[in-house]
Parts: structure tokens; sequence; C-alpha cells
């Protein structure tokens, strides 16, 4: 007889956690970037998507309305970066979307969420890089301006992977 955990255990697909965010500009392409109440460095909307079936792309829309109120209507990927898991975190996949330039108007409906988010601001990439975490930063700085989709591993680029 088959013991049951080991033959639920062979049947069992690994799981990995997936999440998105999303590049938001303004009209003078200044990076949208939020201070969240949970965590030391500030980071761009976005957050992990549900176990429901939600995509990447649903989870980006979803999570930029909830943190901060606005609508994301188009997008392009931009990055997909795998984090292996380490000692605290489980590591998974972040997809990133260039969201593109939102005008004033769109801008005016910014609310955040208070109880993830404390405050907002626009910054450029340099900017940028001394507010966000280290795969977050390596993730944006990968992602800005690039013509293609860029793949990372840990928020690097990988020699074997083009455009």
């Amino acid at each position: 007889m088959v013991d049951p955990d080991l033959e639920r255990s062979a049947w069992t697909l690994p799981r990995i956690p997936a999440s998105a965010g999303a590049l938001i500009r303004d009209r003078r392409d200044r990076l949208l970037v939020l201070n969240p109440t949970y965590k030391r460095h500030w980071t761009i909307p976005g957050g992990q998507v549900e176990e429901n079936g939600e995509t990447p792309w649903e989870a980006c829309r979803r999570e930029t309305r909830e943190e901060c109120g606005l609508q994301v209507a188009t997008a392009r990927l931009v990055c997909v970066d795998f984090l292996r898991p380490r000692e605290g975190r489980d590591g998974g996949i972040r997809f990133l979307f260039d969201c593109g330039a939102f005008d004033e108007e769109q801008l005016a409906a910014i609310a955040l969420q208070p109880e993830e988010i404390s405050e907002h601001r626009f910054v450029d990439l340099a900017q940028a890089q001394t507010l966000l975490s280290g795969p977050v930063r390596r993730r944006v700085l990968a992602a800005a301006g690039a013509e293609h989709c860029v793949y990372l591993e840990d928020g690097r680029p990988v020699a074997d992977v083009g455009p």
C-alpha cells in the first residue's frame, strides 16, 4: 500500500509566488513611487497575484487601483524577474508593466490606501535609484528605456538570454 502523504506529494505541483508592478510616469517623465507603511523602502504600485486564477496583468491593474486609485488601461510588459527563494523570502516571479505617462487630470485621481501607503512622489530615475529597494530598483532600472522585455534573475541580467 502506498503512503497517502507520499502519493499526494508526488503529484503536487510546485507553487511559485508571483507579483506584478506598474511603471507610471507623469508628462515630465518622472516615475510614481509609493511609500509603504509595512516596509522601509519606497516602491512602485503593485503586489501579489491572487491564487484565484488572477493573471499578472490583472494583479497589476487591481493593485494599482487599490494602492493609489489609478485606473491602468494599457501597458507593455517590460521585465520578468525570477527571484530564488532564500531564508525569510519565498522568491518567485515578478512581472513589471510600463503603463505609460498619465496626464494631470488622470493623476488628480490618486487616492492612497492609508493602511498600506503613507505618501507618493514623482521622481526622476536618479532619485528613484536612491529610494527603491535593491530588487525593485534593479528591475526598474533594467526596464527603463528598454526596447524589449528584459529577463532577470535575482534582479540581474542573464548573459545567455537576449531580447
